[in-house]
């Protein structure tokens, strides 16, 4: 008898290339994978479309997605993780460029795509934790749309004028930063000096380890397949730390940013990917206060409202 097929996208890095290859596979059932090059292109198809079984997905994204009743549920397979505190960029040579980021609040400030980005919500974040920053006193402005059609944003948050880019208001001055741009710019750089070590001091002082991605499945693949949750869960599972063992090792031969970011995190953690709910707690926690008082989610979620019920004590 054929084992049921799911079809998934997943971006292929360290941690899932066991799973993406076929070394490891989910007990009972068969990968079926589709490349979308540009990922966030696939959280677009999933949210509004439910167009794959199983799917990387932003964590925000989805929280803001099943909040407005999109029919899939989380599994907490937490495949990315990152510090956001080089995404908050500026102008060098922007006339009266803001330099501290304690002096933003009154400015306006780009963000790449929509509100709800997950990059975007960690570094408003940022700002508002160790800076201070009341972030409805800034106008947030967004080059693009929301994935979520029916999510609305808060009264400072506007689409960008028609015509404009986020460099070219940054280079003007117009905005005094932006968050999480892709810019060959010289003149674009980070507005906090050192971020990847204050992303790590972040950490140290006070368990700042931000979540960006997790696994979705359609409600109705988890209501056909009652296994499914478990097996897909054990596989990235396996997967990850077969990963883990070659980065302890050094076995990774062009490791990447990622791969470094994951390896520096080894020194401060055992593991720098852990799965399940209960070690992520605090960080989920954070996330979702976060969400909240950002107006991304109209009021904070339960874990066993968003998370697939099989799956709530599984450690991985």
């Amino acid at each position: 008898m054929s084992k049921p097929k799911l079809k998934i996208v997943t971006r292929t890095q360290g941690n899932n290339a066991a799973v993406k290859n076929g070394t490891v596979k989910p007990a009972g059932f068969e990968f079926e994978f589709e490349e979308v090059p540009v990922l966030v292109n696939a959280f677009r198809r999933m949210v509004r479309g439910l167009e794959f079984d199983v799917c990387e997905m932003a964590i925000t994204t989805y929280l803001c997605a099943k909040e407005h009743g999109v029919k899939f549920t989380a599994l907490p397979i937490f495949l990315v993780r990152a510090f956001h505190h080089e995404a908050i960029l500026q102008n060098i040579n922007a006339p009266g460029r803001v330099t501290d980021p304690r002096k933003l609040e009154g400015t306006r400030v780009g963000v790449n795509r929509g509100y709800t980005v997950t990059t975007g919500v960690w570094a408003r974040a940022v700002l508002q934790d160790e800076y201070g920053i009341d972030l409805s006193k800034v106008n947030w402005v967004l080059s693009g749309d929301e994935h979520v059609q029916a999510y609305q944003p808060p009264a400072n948050v506007k689409s960008i004028e028609s015509g404009k880019t986020i460099e070219g208001l940054l280079a003007s001055g117009d905005l005094a930063a932006a968050i999480n741009i892709k810019a060959d710019d010289p003149e674009i750089r980070s507005m906090i000096e050192n971020p990847t070590e204050a992303g790590i001091a972040a950490f140290k002082s006070r368990g700042h380890y931000p979540i960006n991605h997790l696994i979705a499945v359609r409600d109705e693949v988890l209501y056909e397949y009652p296994d499914v949750a478990v097996a897909v869960f054990n596989a990235f599972t396996e997967s990850k730390k077969l990963y883990l063992d070659k980065l302890r090792n050094n076995k990774i031969e062009k490791p990447s940013e990622m791969d470094l970011l994951y390896k520096r995190m080894m020194e401060l953690t055992d593991d720098p990917l852990p799965y399940g709910i209960k070690p992520n707690l605090p960080v989920l926690n954070e996330l979702i206060k976060h969400a909240h008082t950002q107006q991304i989610l109209r009021k904070p979620v339960e874990f066993k409202d968003v998370f697939a019920p099989s799956t709530l004590d599984l450690i991985g």
